[in-house]
């Protein structure tokens, strides 16, 4: 909004020309979210208690027993104040800011039917798989229709290491990357499991995001890097901070010990919407080292399942998803999410290192 309205009269008051920059409004994009999110944070979570809307325990990790009546649908409050931010810093007739929050938004929204679905109908599993991945595949396939059809928007894949191999995928293109948004969302949620776990490495997933976006939409950054260029689609690279700030200042209130979980609604909006960002960078490969983390957890489930069915019983683990391993293990929960957050942040780095390496 506030692009839209002030940088025109930039010609006549130069202080103005700020806003035409997509790093100052990212910037103030990051800040906007997370104090947002501090301040609101109190009563947003004095609001869930009223609603009663405790998360359901689970009661094969004995640790878990003093989290019982902890608020879930956290989410919300991410979803809400990210929201605020990118319509306050963004570029309102930018087509990718909209489909970015389509995303977002229309995952939240599958999330929070889920929670409302545990909490409020007091079934603890929630919504059945097919609803819940027939929603993510219909926000997911109204995206990516929309998105293909935008002349500068290629369907080309990237592949790291390789800058000469990039081939057309044409309509092929578009059931790759719903399956993308789908598996990400998915993972996201597998791994949201302890106090802070899974927005740790969102954060750094959405910092290595806003600078594949930021590069992709710039003509000389992306011609250096050999990578492909899309005009326009660096202004999503505001959506990316402020979902950093909103992640910084949920992480505020969901650190261990947590005050209040994020829910479906925030790890399915979060999942998706990773995998949107790195559709739109054309970095879909790069997601999986970005989310190693949510990669080796879904991997963790897929294998447990897998080797139990086939061998009549027997366990890779402990317990699925991995983290659950570790702590029945005896490793303490503080001791793992602080691992896990600075096996992601590695990730990170040697993500950001491969753009370089082609």
């Amino acid at each position: 909004m506030f692009f839209n309205l002030l940088a025109p009269l930039a010609s006549e008051w130069t202080l103005f020309n700020l806003f035409r920059y997509i790093t100052f409004r990212s910037m103030a994009a990051l800040i906007t979210s997370l104090v947002l999110s501090i301040l609101i944070g109190p009563m947003f979570i004095r609001w869930l208690r009223r609603l009663k809307a405790g998360q359901p325990i689970n009661e094969d990790v004995a640790a878990h027993s003093a989290k019982a009546g902890t608020p879930t649908m956290g989410g919300l409050l991410i979803i809400l104040t990210l929201t605020i931010s990118v319509l306050l810093w963004g570029d309102l007739r930018n087509v990718y800011v909209w489909l970015t929050l389509f995303v977002f938004i229309g995952f939240g929204a599958i999330g929070f039917w889920d929670d409302y679905t545990k909490v409020h109908l007091h079934n603890n599993k929630g919504i059945c798989g097919k609803q819940k991945l027939a929603g993510q595949l219909l926000v997911a396939i109204i995206a990516m229709s929309v998105l293909v059809m935008e002349p500068a928007y290629s369907t080309r894949l990237s592949i790291p290491l390789l800058k000469d191999l990039m081939p057309d995928l044409g309509w092929c293109y578009l059931p790759f990357a719903v399956f993308v948004m789908v598996a990400s969302s998915n993972a996201v949620n597998l791994t949201d499991g302890l106090d802070g776990l899974a927005i740790g490495p969102a954060i750094v997933a959405g910092i290595v995001f806003a600078i594949c976006i930021y590069v992709t939409g710039h003509a000389a950054f992306a011609r250096y890097l050999i990578l492909p260029y899309t005009p326009g689609v660096g202004e999503v690279t505001v959506f990316c901070a402020a979902l950093v700030g909103a992640g910084l200042g949920f992480l505020w209130f969901n650190a261990y010990p947590a005050q209040v979980f994020m829910g479906d609604v925030g790890s399915l909006s979060i999942g998706g919407v990773l995998g949107f960002l790195a559709v739109l960078s054309k970095q879909e490969l790069l997601l999986v080292i970005v989310g190693g983390l949510f990669v080796a957890e879904t991997l963790s489930v897929i294998l447990q399942v897998s080797y139990f069915k086939w061998s009549g019983g027997k366990r890779i683990f402990r317990m699925a998803p991995l983290h659950h391993h570790f702590e029945l293990k005896g490793v303490p929960e503080s001791k793992i999410i602080i691992r896990f957050w600075i096996t992601s942040v590695l990730l990170g780095l040697v993500a950001l290192s491969l753009l370089k390496m082609r």
